[in-house]
């Protein structure tokens, strides 16, 4: 289960991911944010979450490949 919430974040925060206790995922996303950029920011945030990125170590690997 993927729940989204759209938040007031500080200007250059697009979205945060929880990977929360019971096995789901919360996806945080500016409300400050064009209507383009929040799908923008769901879409990046749903590839962490799909190539399973929350159970590996290396923060900048994992963003080298999510930017390919």
């Amino acid at each position: 289960m993927i729940n989204v919430v759209y938040l007031n974040m500080e200007f250059g925060i697009h979205e945060q991911v929880s990977h929360n206790h019971d096995g789901s995922y919360t996806i945080f996303l500016n409300s400050r944010d064009s209507r383009a950029m929040n799908i923008l920011s769901y879409q990046h945030a749903l590839k962490h979450i799909l190539k399973m990125d929350f159970e590996k170590d290396d923060i900048q690997q994992i963003e080298a490949e999510n930017h390919k």
